[in-house]
């Protein structure tokens, strides 16, 4: 614990003058490292960086020639990390995260040797418990470095307040010098007498160990609800060179739907600048199928994350017609369903969030692959389904499908809630600044695109020291009990200032999410719903799309539902159902309907 309190070493025979100085300065650099979070990294990495090297210099300096070698080398090892933090503070917070994880961890064992080799019994269980829990919280922030930096920084600015505050009292009071240091410096109870300062060393010991037990207990409570990755999403050495090849098929272990069948498949395909990629998705059949090749549903699914483990098909109930609307009609009728979870998603890679080229290959080559399917007969005839992101990346592989998959025929595409215009809806959703549950989504946006386009630099658009928050924000799944880290952090961030920087709708990411703005004349009609209650993509946007659509001549049928939110267009009860199996089966019999409702 000493070497974490190098100021009390240094104050130990101060008068009573210097101690109210020095404690309230101490106690205001507290109160700036708890309300001011983000900004007082830069002081809290100085103030450890500084006590790093004092507490290192001292060690050495006051250090007798028989002290033991590792005390010499743990010294040195502090002077290091010290002028590490300080030196390249203000070149890069990101270093402070991992440099502060190994102080905590080396100022533990420091601790751990001194219980073992000299004080009373009380002092060495204080000092063991103090090791022991240095030790873990330093393992903690090496595992959450998002939230850990801005938890640090809170702890430390509490300790640095308390202590700051018991200076400026004891000042004012004007104990002796004694008295004014802190219980390291305390006078000792007679050798062999249990005294109260036993009592609350004994008692401090008791707490450290229960506030590091929970912390780590929180950490497994937060790490059970991660996905886990099986072996089947592992590429093979030697992937097909062509797009759109099945490399391996195995059963769903999630739900399957009443007279269901469900496969997983993984297969080849090309990213958004045409490099092979592999990508995942799901497979659902009638379990009694109809006679001859039947026809196609390619379901594009709305936003789950933009991980590795946020695959839909790594779910259990993502073959339900919770998850994929009218799936029970569907399969009544015969129709099979193809459900990619988008290269990046379950395999390694990039993910193409509402970037149209990635999602809209991705979606194409899941229909090719699945056709390759034993006893799976896919007709040619595809129409396309797709919710929110899902609606972006359905109206995308129509409009590329004729130039990717000229095999395939996609007679028609129905776009629910769709993010038809990325760039118009980061404007709108910016414009009342950036909620903490934005401030995630936001990360969504931007860590795939700058993977994607090497003219988006994350760095043009993050707050300096600011990017493991953002990339941790980004491996969150909205299912998993970690994403409430990534909130929390995103609160502490904006008590203090911005996450972000600069304009998010500008520079290079504002023209690459306009570029992903679907536009232009489509071959084949357009169905388009959304509700009068959507929380998330304003009403406003999809007037304007189907205005837009209609403008440059396609054939366009839209429905707007009175009281209906974000996700209740898709699910069961949705008005827009029945219209949704009806049009879509009109479709694929060729059946004359109403498909145009454009004015003129």
């Amino acid at each position: 614990m000493r070497r974490w309190s190098v100021l009390p070493s240094l104050i130990a025979h101060a008068p009573a003058r210097v101690l109210v100085v020095v404690g309230a300065v101490t106690a205001v650099l507290g109160v700036l490292i708890v309300a001011r979070p983000l900004t007082s990294l830069v002081l809290l990495g100085l103030y450890v960086g500084a006590s790093a090297v004092i507490s290192g210099v001292i060690e050495l300096a006051t250090s007798h020639r028989s002290a033991r070698g590792w005390t010499r080398a743990v010294a040195v090892l502090w002077i290091i990390g010290g002028i590490l933090v300080i030196v390249w503070l203000g070149r890069s917070l990101e270093l402070l995260p991992p440099v502060l994880a190994a102080l905590l961890i080396l100022g533990g064992v420091a601790s751990l040797g001194e219980g073992v080799a000299r004080g009373r019994v009380s002092a060495r269980v204080l000092a063991a418990a103090w090791g022991g829990a240095q030790i873990a919280f330093g393992i903690l922030s090496l595992t959450w470095p998002d939230v850990t930096v801005l938890v640090v920084a809170v702890v430390f600015g509490v300790r640095t307040l308390v202590f700051g505050a018991s200076l400026l009292v004891r000042g004012i009071l004007g104990l002796n010098r004694r008295n004014a240091t802190v219980e390291q410096h305390a006078v000792p109870a007679p050798r062999g007498r249990f005294g109260w300062a036993d009592a609350g060393r004994y008692g401090l010991s008791l707490l450290l160990v229960a506030v590091a037990t929970v912390g780590w207990s929180l950490n497994d409570w937060l790490r059970e609800g991660a996905p886990v990755i099986d072996a089947f999403y592992s590429a093979p050495v030697d992937v097909p060179a062509q797009h759109g090849t099945l490399i391996r098929f195995d059963d769903y272990e999630g739900d399957a739907p009443p007279g269901g069948v469900v496969q997983r498949i993984l297969y080849t395909t090309t990213d958004a600048d045409g490099r092979p990629a592999v990508g995942s998705g799901l497979v659902i059949t009638s379990s009694d199928p109809l006679p001859g090749p039947r026809p196609v549903v390619l379901w594009n699914h709305g936003t789950t994350g933009v991980a590795r483990g946020c695959a839909p098909s790594l779910r259990d109930n993502s073959a339900t017609r919770w998850a994929i609307p009218a799936l029970d009609e569907v399969l009544k009728r015969g129709w099979i369903v193809v459900a990619p979870d988008y290269s990046g998603q379950g395999t390694a890679g990039a993910f193409p969030y509402l970037i149209g080229q990635g999602e809209a290959r991705s979606a194409l080559d899941a229909v090719r692959a699945a056709a390759e399917l034993p006893q799976r007969w896919l007709a040619p005839d595809v129409v396309v389904w797709g919710h929110s992101q899902g609606g972006h990346a359905a109206l995308w592989t129509s409009k590329i499908a004729r130039a990717y998959t000229p095999e395939l025929h996609v007679l028609g595409t129905a776009a629910l809630a769709p993010v038809a215009d990325p760039h118009a809806l980061a404007r709108d959703l910016l414009s009342g600044g950036a909620s903490p549950e934005l401030t995630v989504l936001i990360s969504w946006v931007l860590v795939p695109y700058a993977q994607a386009y090497p003219d988006v630099r994350i760095s043009d658009y993050v707050a300096p020291g600011a990017m493991p928050i953002v990339r941790e924000m980004a491996q969150r799944c909205p299912t998993e009990q970690g994403v409430i880290v990534s909130v929390l952090a995103a609160l502490g961030v904006s008590e203090d200032r911005p996450l972000y920087v600069g304009d998010l709708t500008g520079g290079s990411l504002g023209e690459r999410l306009q570029q992903n703005a679907v536009t232009g004349k489509f071959a084949a009609p357009l169905l388009v719903a959304w509700g009068s209650k959507d929380e998330v993509i304003p009403k406003r946007l999809q007037d304007r799309f189907v205005e837009r659509m209609c403008a440059e001549g396609n054939q366009v049928r839209w429905r707007e539902y009175s009281g209906v939110n974000h996700l209740g267009v898709l699910q069961p009860g949705s008005p827009f159902l029945s219209l949704l199996v009806t049009w879509t089966d009109d479709l694929f019999v060729g059946r004359p309907s109403v498909t145009d409702e454009c004015p003129g």
